[in-house]
């Protein structure tokens, strides 16, 4: 019985946080054992710089093993040695894209409560400047029709008047 006691007593004790390396930015940070992973995902987020790919869900990874994939309310565990947690990112998304891997259709993050922001870089194209041009030219024209119908509509009334 004591050798039993004696061998429980020698066993290190896992360390009392886990460290999530994020993709984007190379950091690690450190949450407590028991931490929601969408908790860790918005914090990660909160701390990359613009333009880096933003973090969409955990996952632990081992050399050999099937990655283990963390949803916005699983609590985040180490499985022991070799395993490792690190964020996935947009761009490991669309590298899954060109293999054949397919992307989920939207990605919640913090609870599910708000969707992912997404980083894209808006192209302005010309048909984006034919567009704004119409419609400058469609709210000058309304502007002309307005103003001369204003500018007859003492005659309008004089005319009306006149008939009655």
């Amino acid at each position: 019985m004591a050798d039993g006691e004696s061998s429980k007593a020698n066993l290190p004790l896992p360390p009392p946080f886990l460290e999530v390396t994020c993709r984007s930015s190379g950091k690690k940070t450190r949450y407590a054992a028991g931490t929601k992973s969408s908790f860790a995902v918005n914090l990660i987020n909160r701390k990359l710089d613009l333009g880096s790919p933003l973090a969409l869900h955990i996952e632990a990874v081992k050399e050999g093993e099937e990655p283990v994939n963390f949803g916005p309310d699983a609590v985040l565990v180490d499985y022991g040695t070799g395993w490792k947690l690190q964020t996935v990112t947009e761009v490991d998304y669309a590298e899954g894209v060109t293999k054949g891997e397919g992307i989920p259709a939207q990605i919640e993050s913090s609870g599910g409560t708000h969707p992912t922001k997404r980083v894209s870089k808006p192209g302005i194209s010309s048909l984006y400047i034919a567009k704004i041009l119409l419609a400058f030219i469609l709210m000058f024209m309304l502007g002309a029709i307005l103003t001369i119908a204003l500018e007859n509509l003492p005659r309008l009334i004089l005319f009306i008047n006149s008939s009655m």
